[in-house]
């Protein structure tokens, strides 16, 4: 069984020629909300993460992917996995879908296909998200792939309109669950 390969998706490691791709999304400064990016990346930072990245998540209790269509090495998205806890069975995901590229069933795809891997190959015992209140697409998503709100951080996020709540969503594992 390919944990990696959805219905309209495939999850590869990060590659060289990927470089570009991590950049620009990296460097989207419309994009820094989401996570906790406060400067751009410089290229050369990011070719040094590329070239050392190992992709061993019990070493550096973190995996990235790059989602891409089927039979197509080029990315439209990444999924990041990161906080992994081998301890509590345990890891945080980000889920960023290129613009270009949202709207067409890939975020749903490639979510659904990391569970799978991350319940049935990792056996993980949850996965959880911190995803802000305005942001009702990634909220719709999660929640349509399984996930259920489990906390509310009041005022977590200052946006250039004031301060927005942040949410908890976590998933657990259908094999092992309470």
């Amino acid at each position: 069984m390919n944990y990696l390969l959805g219905k309209q998706i495939e999850l590869r490691a990060v590659e060289p020629e990927d470089l570009d791709t991590l950049y620009r999304w990296e460097n989207d400064a419309s994009l820094w909300i989401y996570g906790n990016t406060v400067a751009p990346f410089s290229r050369y930072l990011l070719k040094q993460y590329v070239e050392t990245y190992t992709a061993d998540i019990t070493r550096d209790n973190q995996l990235r992917l790059i989602v891409t269509l089927k039979g197509d090495r080029k990315a439209i998205g990444i999924i990041d996995c990161f906080d992994y806890d081998a301890t509590h069975r345990k890891a945080a995901i980000g889920l960023l879908i290129d613009p270009a590229h949202t709207r067409q069933g890939f975020g749903r795809d490639t979510l659904e296909t990391f569970m799978k891997y991350a319940f049935d190959f990792l056996h993980l015992h949850q996965l959880y998200v911190h995803i802000p209140a305005c942001n009702t697409a990634s909220l719709t998503l999660f929640k349509t792939c399984g996930f259920i709100e489990s906390g509310r951080l009041i005022d977590w996020l200052r946006l250039s309109h004031g301060y927005t709540d942040v949410l908890l969503l976590q998933k657990f594992n259908p094999e092992n669950s309470r």
